[in-house]
């Protein structure tokens, strides 16, 4: 500790929202060099190089086989599959010196295809699994959170290619599975959920979250069935469709100063009473308008239909849409749409072969032989009675809605409920999508030329640190398991006699030949006080203190995890020390 470039900080930084940010900056594990960046201390390395051992153990184990590109790759492969363009802010771009384009890799799976295209020809070459953990790149418009949302980070990316689908199904489950052992393994509790494909593409992806009450990730689970999606990629539970025969026809009233839900229901349980019961707002339909604008530059608008409860999730917006962006219905685009009543707006004018020509699609929930209250396309005035699939159709569906804790499972048992967690892998089943884009083709056993299929596999190992800070910690500083910490022992010569340093460096010697890592703190101007202390903050998770208690012939064991504390000979340390470590690394 006296020659270890650190310096410990008693007050949290500034700029830190979250645990892991506060304790690993105040460690001296990482340093801020500039919003998103951070620059690597000595202690901060040894614990990324073992989450990236154990991630290489098990990338291995399935015949993976690693590989390294650069971070500053040419355009032309990512304007090939559109992702140059896609990518839209989020995108590092520069122009060398001869004002060629370049960028920093969000991601490679252009750059796998077509090394493997370069080298590969005939099936008899495939299955491949390829991976590298390297540095990436994304302009995040508002990074936080230290560790967990940067513009710098490093990423396990791995890629699977195969001759046929039931290949690329076999790989996609080994991937699956080595996943579980690599999260197992680092130490945080984790759950896999459904996920949208996103910039990704693909027929298939899942992540798996870090259990967290600070994440970024809203996701929902049944306890019943086992059902988990993120909140972007959830179902509704789309009930049957309802008999119609004898449903009134529908008929428009007077519904005057009514602009919003709330003042309709109030209209309608006032001039319009219900014998079963009070009208309430999932009676009513929802149009909610939107522009959307694609990375080229291209507008489109479209309208949205949900039941009047619910709100229109931002994010489940972004994910069905990406790569446009949308922004609601501004003065000016229900000025160019003189069709639409703004605050009465109903399926009588939107569909694509509707008077607006506007794009519409309707929410799951809304099944043939409901019966809805909507706009009925006139300042003041509602339809009642408009029945789906009878009175009114959409150019499609879309599940956009907010998801609540409570809705109905969509496998059919049990309810959803919700809770936040951190991304740490993401798994996808590509397909074609790339390949295409960049003809990587091989010969099949019949000697005709086919698309090679791919997955791509996705582990955030500078997330993942932030991710184990996060779950293993107290109000004094970080607690690592024992596989990731920096060091298997904190041992501290906490006093001022020869003796009690001489004893703690022979002991930390003898500790290092028996296979255990040391951190030894050896400095001698500071108080035990101060020694403990950063020892709680610094987090290793067994400690050995040399000190008062020499002179009795004992020195303290310390159990950073458990809080225990035992009293031994020092010459019984290297044992009882060696025993704990293998203790730890076993249940790792």
């Amino acid at each position: 500790m006296s020659t270890l470039f650190a310096r410990t900080l008693r007050e949290d930084p500034a700029d830190a929202e979250v645990a892991s940010h506060r304790l690993l900056v105040r460690g001296s594990y990482i340093r801020r060099a500039a919003p998103g960046i951070y620059s690597w201390l000595p202690l901060g390395l040894r614990v990324l190089g073992k989450v990236e051992a154990i991630v290489r153990e098990e990338m291995d184990a399935i015949g993976g086989q690693e590989v390294h590109f650069p971070a500053l790759l040419p355009k032309e492969p990512y304007e090939a599959t559109g992702r140059w363009t896609e990518y839209g802010d989020s995108l590092f771009r520069l122009k060398d010196r001869k004002e060629a384009d370049y960028l920093l890799a969000p991601t490679h799976e252009e750059m796998f295809a077509l090394l493997v295209k370069d080298l590969y020809s005939s099936y008899k070459d495939l299955p491949l699994a390829l991976y590298q953990i390297q540095t990436k790149y994304r302009d995040e418009a508002r990074p936080r959170a230290g560790l967990l949302r940067g513009r710098e980070f490093i990423m396990k990316d791995a890629y699977s290619f195969d001759v046929d689908d039931a290949g690329l199904d076999a790989s996609y489950a080994r991937q699956r599975a080595a996943y579980q052992r690599i999260f197992d393994r680092l130490g945080f509790e984790y759950v896999i959920v459904s996920a949208h494909s996103g910039a990704m593409g693909g027929s298939k992806s899942e992540e798996f979250l870090a259990k967290s009450e600070i994440g970024e990730d809203t996701y929902v689970e049944c306890a019943a069935c086992g059902y988990a999606a993120n909140v972007e990629a959830a179902r509704a539970a789309v009930p049957d469709p309802v008999p119609y025969d004898d449903a009134p026809a529908a008929h428009v009233e007077d519904t005057p100063a009514t602009p919003t839900i709330e003042s309709l229901v109030d209209h309608l349980n006032e001039h319009f009473p219900r014998e079963d019961r009070q009208w309430h707002a999932g009676d009513t339909l929802k149009n909610v308008l939107f522009r959307l604008t694609y990375p080229d530059g291209t507008t489109e608008p479209v309208a949205v239909a949900v039941p009047g409860d619910r709100e229109v999730d931002p994010k489940r917006m972004e994910a069905a849409f990406y790569p446009a962006t949308f922004t609601p219905f501004a003065d000016e685009d229900f000025a160019a749409h003189t069709a639409l009543a703004k605050g009465y707006i109903g399926p009588g004018s939107l569909g694509e072969d509707k008077p607006a020509g506007i794009r519409y699609l309707l929410d799951p929930r809304v099944v043939e032989g409901t019966r809805w209250v909507t706009g009925a396309d006139e300042t003041g005035k509602h339809v009642l009675d408009l029945v789906a699939g009878r009175d009114f159709t959409g150019d499609g569906t879309l599940e956009v809605a907010e998801v609540w804790p409570g809705d109905p499972c969509p496998n059919g048992d049990g309810v959803l409920q919700t809770a936040r967690g951190i991304e740490m892998g993401h798994v996808f089943a590509l397909g074609r999508k790339y390949a295409e884009a960049l003809d990587l083709r091989v010969l099949d056993e019949n000697g005709k030329s086919v698309v090679v299929t791919m997955g791509s596999y996705g582990i955030g190992i500078t997330r993942a640190v932030a991710a184990i800070a996060e779950g293993n910690h107290d109000d004094k500083g970080l607690i690592w398991p024992m596989n990731v910490a920096p060091a298997h022992v904190h041992v501290m010569a906490a006093g001022k006699g020869e003796e009690i340093f001489a004893t703690a460096e022979r002991v930390a010697r003898e500790l290092e030949a028996a296979g255990v890592e040391v951190l030894y703190d050896d400095r001698a101007k500071v108080s035990a006080g101060v020694k403990f202390a950063d020892a709680e903050l610094i987090g290793v998770p067994l400690g050995l203190v040399v000190g008062r208690g020499l002179a009795d012939g004992v020195v303290e064991v310390r159990n950073r995890r458990t809080g225990e504390r035992e009293e031994i000979a020092p010459d019984l340390a290297v044992a009882r020390i060696r025993e704990l470590v293998d203790d730890g690394l076993e249940t790792a």
